[in-house]
């Protein structure tokens, strides 16, 4: 199990640096858009570019930090259905969901995306909008974003093996409680640091 660990760590760190390096997109984003509506509101004029460059911006962050966000277990959660639930069976759920329902639609996106891809790039796919971009680097992404999170998932299944095994303590523990005990849990913490 060590192997697959050391695995697991390098494919975190590989995702946290995406995760992070991306997010600053969103400011490239912001900035294209208020400088695109300035210029439309001063000078009369716009470009089809700078609205399809935020969507790619936008598309971009959206798809490259989906493993960071799984990474982080910031994924949206259905607590009411889980929150009654041993650890241990949260565990399971969260292993079996990875397995069955993560890697297959991973693979799916996968499967259709290379092609999907590929065929914009040698056909040097254009925008249909007047002055648009060209369209492969968007479908490059949702290549890439799904890559990511098919790596990510693995080291998340291998990660939960050994959290149900007891070989780590489980890296994202505090989100796994319900939101109500990890006040009271943070709350505790804080009465404690007071105290020292």
């Amino acid at each position: 199990m060590a192997p697959l660990l050391k695995l697991s760590r390098a494919i975190d760190a590989v995702t946290a640096f995406i995760g992070r390096s991306v997010s600053w997109l969103i400011l490239v984003a912001v900035l294209v858009s208020a400088g695109n509506a300035t210029i439309r509101k001063i000078f009369d004029t716009s470009s089809n570019a700078w609205l399809e460059l935020q969507w790619y911006l936008y598309g971009t962050v959206f798809l490259l930090a989906a493993a960071y966000t799984l990474q982080r277990n910031e994924h949206v959660r259905i607590d009411i259905a889980t929150a009654h639930l041993s650890k241990r069976i949260r565990d399971w759920i969260d292993l079996l969901g990875h397995i069955f329902f993560l890697l297959p639609f991973c693979g799916v996106m996968i499967y259709l995306g290379w092609p999907f891809m590929l065929h914009s790039m040698q056909s040097g796919e254009v925008s249909v909008n007047a002055g648009g971009l060209v369209l492969w680097p968007a479908k490059m992404m949702i290549f890439c974003g799904f890559a990511l999170l098919t790596a990510q998932a693995f080291s998340e299944i291998i990660k939960r093996i050994a959290v149900i095994m007891g070989l780590i303590d489980d890296p994202t523990a505090k989100h796994d409680m319900p939101p109500i005990i990890e006040e009271l849990e943070s709350a505790a913490d804080i009465d404690e640091r007071i105290k020292r």
